[in-house]
């Protein structure tokens, strides 16, 4: 071999003479590359392979640009270049997928060796890793929060006081003494901003970690020459990854092997058609692509940025802090609330303006403030100050501005619990509506029942038969042959040298091939050596059965392979097999004998399968392929029927009880399935869907193709009696959720199918099985059940109502605060009097109740009593019922007479000074509210004390709440301005606060409507 190097020659295009040999690029490339690396290693040059080595030092030489790494035979822009631009020709120019393969150090059968040393970081490093960055939403810091938080206008006028209050006192009382009023105001709205800019940075920063928890999705991979499941963000270039239907296509690359794939683009061009992908004319597979019908094994070529889906995404940016509809109403309510507190807020300024200006107020002293033009300037501004101080601290109280930190709390921590019990949230507005729900659609397999499935019987002919040895030989190979190839799946050793076989696919795949190599002795590998695929039909949700046409390599006979529902394959058939292998036509009495075993399975809750098979010649082949429809490659009728597989699948356990709660809840369970009627209705029964005296011609099951064919009329009218639909298709479960929609009820659907997708967006609630779910399902979902579980479900409407009976119960403690200090403050102010709750009082107030109280409430645990309520009506339903408005109108006039009393009599009922008398105002107002706290726990119940000593977190709140009011009466008395108390004047403050429960237990005597 001789390497002739011209002048100015670049290294992309090499010029290698080899003698007698067919010049091939991506050879020439490898002996390009092997001679500069023997180049490489006699000059030992500069050990940055990056840069560029001479070849020698005469000057009309070029320079060879050359990385002496594992995969320099290919690099990323070409592979990129070969998919992305679908370039066939390039593809040619590297020997097809098997060049691309070998260059990529690729064995097709048995994926990449993961044995050799960083060989998976390698690939990394050549290729980049499988993270697609999106571009994050914008300004989430910390500082992002705190800035936010400096929006609020009432702390902006606070700040605006305690700098004129700091200016004031430092020139009226000098530094030492006149800081401590417009200081204190400071660091109280510091500390108001610092705590709420924290929570919500750190709820965010949660939310960020779910969403991105809901992307790693498990990809099946052959790798060391065993499939395995890895996250989609461990692949990498070289992999070769296994699809079927309902997969989204985790990278960009080359079709291997497979049978009838198509994927659906639209994302990519906008157009809805399915596209064939084939290894002859378009081999090209793009990431977020889905899988329609078909399986497939496809060689990764590139991943992350690389890919098309990478270029896409990385111009995306997007918001998770999108507001749910309980947010929405918050919010609303939150500035309704603000408006009438303002203008409350502006009438008492004007009030105290007009008593100022007109001399009806007095100083410390007992004399007249404004007294004309005998005011000292500096008089009338710290008065000013002072007034607007009030006033504004009036309009604090009134400005709920905890019930957005309420709700993002409640949000935050449910989301929290509910990934703990198996449901993962991917849209916050699904975690208020599921309890609002009316009605649950669900699948039966995997969700009733435990998909943990086993061949109980098995039907050849006419007869029941449990021992393979008295089935002849060649019916024998028949059955063998049918399971093993009519499949998309396949078995394999579980561990090098392990005699342990482990099989992939689907629980029901799993079951028939795990009962055909055990008890049938099915060698799928010898079978597959055998013969030659010529045809495959996949099984989906809609036709319920595959089909397989192959061709015999020791006697070249063309054989025709069907499986799928038993009752589907029944009528495909016109012959069946005996014991003996030989056919026997089938009459109209032996066809309702094949009937009533397969009802006999069904109601024995067996999910019965059928396989049929028929010999046919080249002539029929080449016939069908000719004359019938496109799609229509392999013959479906004259079949004979071999046998007859019943798979049990039992329910799950508790399934039964978790349908009751449900019920007894207010919220009809119905049963969606693909499964004949008899097996349904079994199912339905043990899981108490359906009573079991209920009369079998009441319309509660129906099957799918007559709900569809009903009248749109007919439908509306029976809609709300079914509770089974059996041998229903995707379509069948949209019209359902459809008319349930238009009937008024709130719809939480479950689903795992591609097919799935329309019902899981049209529902109100979408609900995708986590194990069993393919990736298009869960994109279309709002919750991922991760155990695929219907108790799972059920939790999951405790939370969706847990979460809106907490913020009712934050919005009942809050209103009580607002209405009972506003109140207080109005009238002591018009009245001639200071204000109980100066500025940093009030801060402190608000601080105890928006934080630590809005935290006890929010982390309450879901009871058996919200499963005893019919559901919410989230757009009928007020936020505030008229149960709540009683609560919080009676203690807050008992607070409000409490308060008022003590602070214009308080000296003398009590014989204490002034400002012992202030201290007991705050310590009695907080520890109300404390205790207050303990109310709301229950909005109906007189006991509220029930399940309270579980519930450590809201014990140690309240702890600790009492512990920081007594260090801020007893050890930050210069900056709150309070006195020390004695164990008497706590007593006293203690007791007062305490009456409010019993207060509480006597007012829910009081009978009012529920709404």
């Amino acid at each position: 071999m001789s390497n002739i190097l011209h002048p100015n020659l670049k290294l992309k295009e090499p010029t290698l003479d080899v003698p007698g040999k067919p010049s091939k690029r991506w050879r020439l490339a490898f002996a390009t590359i092997y001679s500069a690396r023997a180049l490489y290693s006699l000059l030992d040059q500069n050990k940055d392979r990056k840069l560029p080595v001479p070849i020698s030092s005469t000057p009309s030489y070029v320079v060879l640009n050359v990385k002496p790494e594992a995969f320099s035979s290919i690099d990323q822009t070409t592979l990129t270049s070969i998919v992305k631009e679908k370039n066939l020709d390039l593809l040619l120019e590297f020997g097809g997928i098997e060049g691309v393969a070998d260059a990529l150090q690729t064995d097709i059968k048995n994926g990449i060796t993961t044995g050799a040393v960083h060989d998976v970081a390698l690939r990394q490093e050549a290729f980049c890793s499988n993270t697609i960055f999106q571009r994050p939403p914008a300004a989430k810091s910390l500082f992002h929060f705190v800035v936010e938080a400096f929006k609020d206008l009432t702390l902006d006028i606070l700040l605006l006081c305690a700098a004129l209050s700091l200016g004031f006192g430092i020139k009226e009382h000098g530094l030492n003494e006149g800081w401590y009023d417009g200081g204190s105001i400071f660091i109280a709205v510091f500390l108001v901003i610092s705590v709420s800019a924290v929570i919500n940075f750190k709820q965010n920063r949660q939310f960020e970690e779910l969403s991105r928890g809901s992307n790693n999705i498990m990809v099946e991979v052959i790798r060391d020459g065993h499939r395995r499941q890895i996250s989609l963000f461990e692949i990498v270039v070289g992999d070769v990854v296994y699809l079927i239907i309902g997969d989204q296509v985790p990278a960009d690359g080359l079709f291997l092997d497979g049978y009838s794939l198509q994927v659906d683009e639209s994302y990519l061009t906008g157009e809805s058609d399915r596209v064939q992908i084939n290894s002859h004319h378009n081999p090209f597979l793009f990431s977020g692509t889905k899988v329609v019908d078909g399986y497939a094994q496809m060689l990764v070529t590139s991943v992350g940025m690389n890919t098309t889906w990478g270029e896409l995404t990385s111009t995306i940016s997007r918001d998770i802090n999108v507001q749910t509809p309980l947010q929405a109403r918050l919010n609303k309510l939150t500035s309704s609330i603000g408006k009438a507190g303002l203008a409350v807020n502006f009438l008492v300024l004007v009030a105290l303006l007009v008593r100022y200006f007109t001399g009806y107020t007095e100083n410390e002293k007992g004399n007249q403030e404004f007294i004309g033009s005998s005011t000292k300037v500096d008089d009338m501004v710290n008065s000013m100050v002072r007034i607007i101080a009030t006033a504004v601290t009036i309009g604090l109280v009134a400005i709920p501005e905890g019930l957005p930190l309420a709700v993002t709390l409640t949000l935050a921590y449910s989301m929290k619990r509910m990934m703990a019990d198996q449901s993962m949230v991917r849209k916050l507005s699904a975690c208020e509506t599921m309890g609002s729900a009316t009605t649950i659609c669900t699948d039966k397999t995997g969700t009733l029942t435990l998909n943990q499935m086993k061949v109980t019987k098995f039907w050849l002919g006419k007869a029941h038969f449990d021992d393979s040895s008295s089935i002849s030989k060649n019916l024998l190979n028949l059955i063998r042959q049918g399971i093993a190839l009519n499949t998309s799946r396949s078995n394999y050793r579980a561990t090098s040298g392990s005699t342990l076989l482990e099989f992939s696919g689907s629980p029901t795949e799993k079951a028939i091939l795990s009962w055909a190599v055990q008890e049938l002795d099915m060698k799928m590998e010898t079978l597959k050596k055998n013969c030659t695929i010529l045809h495959v039909e996949a099984f989906n949700s809609e036709k319920k059965r595959s089909g397989i046409s192959i061709r015999s390599k020791a006697d070249n006979t063309i054989h025709v392979h069907w499986k799928g529902a038993a009752e589907i394959i029944l009528a495909m058939c016109s012959s069946y097999y005996n014991a003996s292998g030989s056919t026997n036509d089938m009459d109209d009495d032996e066809r309702t004998i094949f009937e009533q075993i397969i009802e006999g399975m069904a109601a024995s809750k067996l999910r019965c399968l059928a396989l049929a098979h028929i010999q046919i010649t080249d002539d029929q082949e080449e016939h069908d392929i000719c004359v019938g429809p496109p799609q229509k490659l392999i013959k479906e009728d004259g079949l004979s029927l071999i046998g007859l597989v019943g798979i049990k699948d039992p329910c799950r356990p508790g399934v039964r009880k978790a349908v009751e709660d449900c019920q007894s809840a207010g919220v009809s369970v119905r049963m969606i399935t693909g499964d004949n009627v008899l097996t349904a209705r079994a199912i339905a029964t043990e899981c108490r869907i359906l009573r079991p005296d209920q009369d079998m011609n009441d319309e509660s099951v129906v099957e799918g193709e007559v709900f569809r064919n009903y009248t749109q009329d007919e439908r509306m009218e029976k809609v709300d009696k079914i509770r089974v639909m059996a041998r229903s298709s995707p379509f069948d479960k949209l019209l359902m959720v459809q008319c349930l929609k238009q009937k008024g009820h709130v719809v939480a659907v479950t689903g795992d199918g591609t097919n799935d997708a329309p019902s899981l967006k049209e529902a109100d609630i979408g609900l995708c099985m986590g194990i069993q779910g393919t990736e298009v399902a869960k994109e279309s979902s709002d919750i991922i059940i991760l155990d695929d579980s219907f108790a799972s479900i059920a939790t999951v409407l405790r939370w969706g109502r847990c979460v809106y009976d907490n913020i009712q119960k934050i919005i009942q403690l809050q209103l009580t605060v607002i209405i009972a200090t506003l109140v207080i403050n109005v009238v002591a102010a018009v009245s001639d009097h200071e204000i109980p709750f100066t500025v940093l009082k009030l801060l402190w107030v608000n601080l105890i109740m928006d934080t630590l109280g809005a935290l006890a409430l929010a982390i309450e645990q879901p009871t058996k009593d919200l499963m005893e309520k019919p559901p919410v009506s989230l757009s009928t339903q007020p936020l505030i019922t008229k149960i709540m408005w009683r609560n919080i109108l009676v203690q807050a006039l008992y607070q409000i007479i409490v308060i008022l009393i003590l602070q214009f009599n308080g000296e003398s009922i009590l014989g204490v000074n002034k400002k012992v008398k202030d201290t007991m105002i705050l310590n009695t107002s907080v520890l109300c509210q404390v205790f207050n706290q303990v109310n709301a726990r229950k909005l109906e119940k007189k006991n509220v004390f029930k399940g309270m000593h579980k519930n450590k977190l809201f014990l140690g709140i309240i702890g600790i709440s009492i512990i920081l009011e007594a260090v801020v009466v007893e050890s930050l008395r210069k900056f709150v301005d309070t006195e020390r108390l004695s164990l008497g004047q706590w007593g006293v403050c203690m007791g007062i606060a305490i009456l409010s429960l019993p207060i509480g237990w006597v007012v829910k005597c009081i009978p009012v409507p529920d709404i």
